[in-house]
């Protein structure tokens, strides 16, 4: 499959982290009930975004390094290739990720005259937490029982940052039974009872994301088109119809709910499988999808900045209320708009000056080392 952006997962990769940041906004930006707010999160509740961001990141990943890693005739093309894609992921996500670590501990330290932020020994083992890839771990441990930090959502950065580095040695080891295995991967997760350890590792939306890549290589895919969704509104209408039952699934008015994470894992696959076609089912060329391609663009940075962001906002509030003068601050749309400009603000710089350079200097990286060792095959190699 062809390496162009597909402009339906970008448009679901807005979706998933439009839902975080409403998920986000009781209890990170209002520390007070917004009676709205109770009434929405008791009717639809929208963590569900990460469990789409999983299923959207097996099938991107997989559909570019299955058939790269499978290609591979010797050991050492393989180790170059998984060098080659370890690298790419380096620096897509390492720099843009230990920036706002940074910048989290340095607002704990001197703009955190509210608490907003939490304190700085919770927010330091946060930070190594988050270096060190084992945030998802200190998440589960730290669940209801002392306070994490304001990088929270680390956990989930974690979670796929182990998927990649590990992925690579899976597909060499199953080989021929790398289907079977993820299906058995999922199989397992969605019919066991998820503790706090369990919710941390979910890799049933990432293992389907991955099968998706594996049946789009095959010729019978193209068979199976909704080309139904090409009618008038259809597309759209199966977007929001599917949100808005996995935000029902993701509330506990949904009965079933051992088998929560499982269901959203399925639907979410459901969607990513809809918008691998890339015929424009879910959102059609114009200008909602243009604003939801820009969104997800920036999703990365979008999510690693809402908390910090929220916080700050926070902060400001704060700082001005204490001062006795008669402001705005502290009313809900205003704190809204603040929270949401200061994101947008912050992400396109991000995107522009962190993520976007890095990311080029890593392909730079890539190519440079590909011309300056010429894979050369050894006769005592293995076969990948």
């Amino acid at each position: 499959m062809s390496g162009k952006r597909i402009m339906d997962i970008e448009v679901l990769r807005a979706v998933a982290v439009l839902g975080v940041l409403f998920h986000h906004l009781q209890g990170s930006l209002f520390t007070d009930n917004v009676p709205l707010l109770e009434q929405i999160h008791a009717r639809a509740q929208h963590w569900w975004g990460v469990d789409l961001f999983f299923a959207i990141s097996g099938f991107v990943i997989a559909r570019s390094l299955i058939p790269a890693l499978q290609g591979c005739t010797t050991r050492q093309e393989y180790w170059a290739q998984t060098r080659n894609f370890w690298l790419r992921r380096v620096f897509r996500l390492l720099p843009s990720a230990w920036l706002w670590l940074a910048l989290i501990l340095l607002a704990c330290v001197f703009l955190n005259r509210s608490g907003a932020f939490g304190s700085v020994s919770a927010n330091l083992q946060a930070t190594l937490a988050g270096v060190l890839q084992y945030a998802n771990f200190r998440f589960a441990d730290s669940f209801f029982h002392y306070e994490y930090g304001s990088s929270f959502v680390y956990w989930s950065l974690a979670l796929e940052e182990q998927f990649y580095l590990l992925f690579p040695l899976l597909i060499v080891l199953c080989r021929k039974h790398l289907v079977w295995a993820l299906l058995a991967l999922v199989a397992v997760q969605i019919f066991t009872v998820r503790t706090p350890l369990l919710m941390v590792v979910r890799t049933d939306a990432l293992a389907l994301g991955v099968l998706l890549a594996m049946w789009s290589a095959q010729p019978g895919y193209q068979r199976w088109r909704p080309t139904f969704l090409h009618r008038p509104w259809a597309g759209v209408s199966t977007l929001i119809g599917i949100g808005l039952l996995l935000s029902f699934m993701a509330t506990d008015r949904f009965t079933l709910s051992a088998y929560r994470i499982g269901s959203i894992a399925v639907l979410s696959a459901v969607l990513v499988w809809i918008a691998s076609y890339n015929r424009d089912y879910l959102m059609p060329a114009g200008a909602v999808q243009r604003l939801l391609g820009w969104i997800g663009s920036r999703s990365y940075g979008i999510y690693l900045i809402h908390i910090p962001a929220y916080l700050l906002v926070r902060e400001l509030i704060f700082r001005l209320q204490s001062t006795g003068l008669p402001s705005p601050a502290g009313h809900p749309i205003v704190t809204l708009v603040l929270a949401f400009g200061l994101i947008v603000l912050l992400s396109e710089l991000n995107y522009r000056l962190v993520e976007m350079p890095m990311r080029n200097r890593g392909a730079a990286l890539v190519k440079r080392l590909g011309t300056a060792r010429p894979a050369v095959p050894s006769s005592g190699a293995t076969s990948c």
